[in-house]
């Protein structure tokens, strides 16, 4: 996790901003995270967790409205508080109807709205961009991304499958890159980051649906080179059409 969020830091300053939130998209903690909860709980645990994690994909959509919303106006603290405020709201409205739409309604339903979110998400103008150095800001990110995921993985026992999949796509790698690039780029840059990730959210939540549909037949090493593999793929036809029609 440290390398994954270097990485992408790197990245995101070497080729943008956009890239660097497509890349970030990618299921770097949700892998890992649905790979311990196969090994250490079982592949009905891991399966049964993705409808939460397709309820957690639409809370991470309103935790980057909420945020990058807020940034026109707040510092980079006030904006995060605000954002997670919108994600556990969104997710915990969401958990009241868990059982009233199935596994393929909610994956449906988080590829609907992400679509909808890259058309509606707010187009900033460059002189919004102000910020300030932070130095040792990769360290920092670095630090943050280990204490989640063994966070969530020690405490997956006691939430059970629904909220350890709600919280498998908790905007951690969303957070991190939102605070830092708004920090030291201001809200113009934030938004950019954050468009990148919303680009690469299809395929994102086509990764960890079909885990539930291949892990049951598969095994673990062919389910998940399926899934990035396709999550690869769909976030290049992604970037595609956003460039051309976005």
């Amino acid at each position: 996790m440290p390398l994954v969020i270097g990485g992408v830091t790197i990245a995101s300053k070497k080729w943008g901003n956009l890239v660097g939130g497509m890349i970030a998209s990618m299921p770097w903690i949700a892998g890992p995270i649905m790979l311990f909860f196969t090994l250490e709980q079982g592949v009905d645990f891991a399966v049964n967790s993705v409808k939460g994690i397709m309820m957690g994909v639409v809370g991470v959509l309103a935790f980057c409205f909420a945020y990058i919303y807020s940034a026109l106006k707040s510092k980079w603290y006030v904006s995060l508080l605000l954002a997670y405020l919108a994600f556990v709201g969104t997710t915990v409205l969401l958990k009241m109807f868990e059982n009233f739409i199935g596994l393929d309604g909610w994956f449906i339903f988080a590829v609907v709205l992400s679509l909808l979110g890259l058309i509606v998400f707010p187009k900033l103008d460059a002189k919004t961009n102000t910020g300030q150095n932070l130095k040792y800001d990769i360290y920092f990110r670095m630090v943050i991304i280990t204490v989640f995921v063994a966070l969530i993985t020690y405490l997956a026992k006691i939430l059970g499958p629904t909220w350890s999949g709600i919280l498998t796509p908790f905007p951690i790698i969303t957070a991190i890159l939102a605070a830092f690039t708004h920090y030291t780029q201001g809200a113009y840059g934030t938004s950019i980051i954050l468009r990148g990730m919303l680009t690469g959210f299809i395929g994102f939540a086509t990764f960890l649906y079909l885990q539930a549909r291949l892990l049951p037949h598969f095994p673990i090493a062919t389910a998940f080179a399926i899934g990035f593999v396709a999550n690869l793929i769909l976030n290049l036809v992604m970037r595609a059409l956003v460039k051309r029609f976005v």
